[in-house]
């Protein structure tokens, strides 16, 4: 393994970054993603009740939720970041990532303060709001790309593989593929 593969496998800070093989990013970052995903679905459904002030208002929560979720994931990431070495197209992924995330952060931060309580007037979320929760959204998928990316090709801040072999052993301590019950893994081939 590649010493740069080595440190981007392991936290800065376990406590601020989680532990090796288990980092708070990815469960941090479920949150701003359920906010923003349940805000727009609330814009929408404003518009097909007749009223709509509490869906308004409950998309405004929604997406506060998620900008405070978002800087609490966005924390937890540059600690992330600063265990890949630069200059490698990891480092060039991961800040392609913090990128498009701050500018997420940045429309939903703009989006919440243009709402100004709007739903106060009862009626259902402006096409200009919820446009630019859409679109919002349409960039935080493209980051939520990369950053899969990020995890599953190249491993970032995921356990190496002798560490990853204990899930893979049965209860009689051999590896899965030397258990004579698992046939059906041996013969099996990897999807490409």
């Amino acid at each position: 393994m590649l010493p740069g593969m080595q440190q981007a496998k392991r936290p800065v800070s376990a406590y601020l970054a989680g532990a090796y093989g288990h980092p708070f990013h990815p469960a941090l970052a479920s949150v701003p993603v359920g906010a923003w995903v349940s805000s727009l679905v609330f814009d929408v459904a404003s518009h097909a009740v007749s009223k709509p002030g509490f869906l308004a208002a409950g998309a405004e929560w929604l997406i506060a939720i998620g900008i405070v979720g978002g800087v609490a994931a966005a924390l937890a990431g540059f600690l992330d970041l600063a265990v890949i070495p630069p200059g490698t197209r990891v480092y060039r992924t991961a800040c392609a990532h913090v990128s498009i995330n701050a500018l997420v952060i940045s429309g939903y931060v703009v989006d919440f303060a243009l709402r100004k309580r709007s739903y106060q007037l009862g009626a259902p979320v402006s096409l200009d709001m919820l446009t630019l929760s859409a679109a919002c959204l349409v960039l935080l998928t493209a980051s939520g790309y990369l950053g899969g990316r990020l995890a599953y090709r190249f491993g970032v801040r995921v356990a190496d593989e002798d560490a990853q072999a204990d899930g893979y052993r049965t209860r009689t301590g051999h590896a899965a593929q030397d258990d004579p019950q698992s046939d059906a893994v041996k013969h099996r081939r990897p999807r490409s």
